[in-house]
């Protein structure tokens, strides 16, 4: 009895196992995914979740009540430790540059990703490769390069508005086009029978060369010619924070560092992480308290300057003693000490942009989780919609607009010498086992 009981075992074991398809054992265990893991991006620092009081905590010397204290609470996310630098945002324009050179002037098959005895796709379009692209400049005068030079003259400036014969870049030319879905659009309308996934596709195209003449305009009557000619394009501030970006033009970056990082990703068959977006500003707040409550400033408070009175960030001190703190303008982005989340100068050097727009009542509306106030401003809107919230301070303001709790503001559309930004993005899942 015992041999004819352990063989039906072993039937009934090999009926289970078949009966799974898989291997399943014919039990729901889910789609098969591959693993994943989160890492902290290239750049980045992970900025814990958690709770804290955002808002006032110093006098209110202006008396305006735009920043009442109120307690919220951040999901975990992903912050970029500096402002985003020249030379990080000129990648993107090169990349603009090179993709409009290939696509609309040189035209060769050599810089499109190669499928043996197949089309390039169904629908007949033609993918850069990229790989291919930087080994094989299209400018310059390697070998390969050099032929491209007849090609590309119609990307330089023209006739009159040449300087002495000199190619260079008419930047007017470099605009991206990107879509993104407006998802709060969609979740407000989701019940409406008539409407249609377009309606939430916003399509935008942005001029993605800075304003280098903020040098100038943001000034009367100042000699910040040099500061025009070099900031953007000499080394020597390569890793200087970008200014003379638009609200839009920032965005079109975090979609742009999106798109650049997923197909890496897909190249090698890994997991995409969250998308690259400006940090709202309940996010940029409590990344800058570091972790500390009720302080005035990243480092802690009350004072700028530390027990030795060394100034401790990049702004005006004094009755305008601009050079007092190590800079007349901006300085490197990682110069002076990191929070205690290890993020640098968000206070001082530039104002950064954030992805919410300005309320002076926001505070006694928005959510207590996750708390932002959105608006997708079109360019026919009333100005008071385009006004996006400005964090952090920057080397030409008072001490004042350093604080953490300051808020203040410019239009989505203007660009300032004195505003950049960085981006952040969010920790995908969360384990309260999780350590960091």
């Amino acid at each position: 009895m015992k041999q004819i009981y352990f063989l039906i075992v072993v039937l009934a074991g090999g009926l289970l196992s078949g009966c799974g398809g898989g291997g399943d054992r014919g039990e729901l265990t889910g789609v098969p995914q591959r693993s994943f893991k989160a890492e902290v991006p290239y750049g980045m620092v992970y900025i814990p979740g958690g709770s804290f009081m955002m808002g006032q905590t110093d006098q209110d010397v202006t008396f305006a009540q735009t920043a009442q204290p109120k307690q919220v609470t951040e999901s975990p996310f992903f912050m970029d430790q500096t402002e985003i630098t020249n030379s990080q945002y000129k990648k993107f324009v090169f990349w603009v540059r090179d993709s409009i050179a290939i696509t609309n002037y040189v035209n060769d098959n050599k810089y499109y990703i190669q499928t043996k005895g197949k089309p390039a796709s169904a629908s007949g379009k033609r993918y850069i490769n990229w790989a291919y692209v930087q080994k094989n400049p299209v400018w310059g005068n390697k070998k390969g390069a050099a032929s491209n030079k007849s090609k590309l003259q119609g990307m330089f400036y023209q006739n009159e508005d040449r300087v002495f014969d000199r190619d260079e870049l008419d930047v007017r030319l470099l605009k991206y086009n990107y879509a993104l879905m407006v998802l709060r659009d969609a979740a407000n309308h989701r019940n409406d029978p008539k409407s249609r996934r377009s309606d939430f596709i916003l399509r935008d195209t942005v001029n993605v060369y800075p304003d280098t003449l903020v040098w100038l305009s943001d000034f009367s009557y100042a000699a910040n010619e040099p500061m025009v000619e070099a900031y953007f394009s000499h080394p020597a501030f390569r890793n200087y924070p970008v200014v003379g970006v638009t609200w839009r033009q920032a965005r079109a970056f975090t979609v742009w560092r999106t798109r650049y990082n997923t197909a890496y990703k897909d190249a090698h068959h890994l997991p995409p992480r969250a998308d690259y977006r400006l940090p709202n500003e309940g996010e940029f707040e409590y990344a800058a308290r570091g972790g500390r409550l009720g302080t005035d400033y990243p480092w802690g408070g009350p004072y700028i300057k530390n027990a030795k009175g060394c100034l401790l960030a990049n702004f005006k001190p004094g009755r305008g003693n601009y050079t007092d703190d190590g800079g007349a303008y901006t300085v490197n982005v990682r110069s002076y000490f990191p929070n205690d989340y290890g993020l640098y100068n968000m206070a001082g050097n530039v104002a950064e942009w954030t992805s919410s727009a300005f309320d002076e009542s926001a505070s006694t509306f928005v959510h207590d989780l996750n708390p932002t106030f959105a608006v997708e401003a079109k360019s026919t809107d009333p100005e008071v919609i385009k006004r996006k919230v400005v964090r952090g301070g920057s080397w030409k303001d008072i001490g004042y607009f350093l604080q953490n709790s300051t808020r203040t503001y410019e239009y989505q559309d203007t660009a300032k010498s004195y505003i950049g930004f960085r981006c952040v993005t969010s920790y995908l899942g969360r384990d309260i086992r999780d350590k960091h």
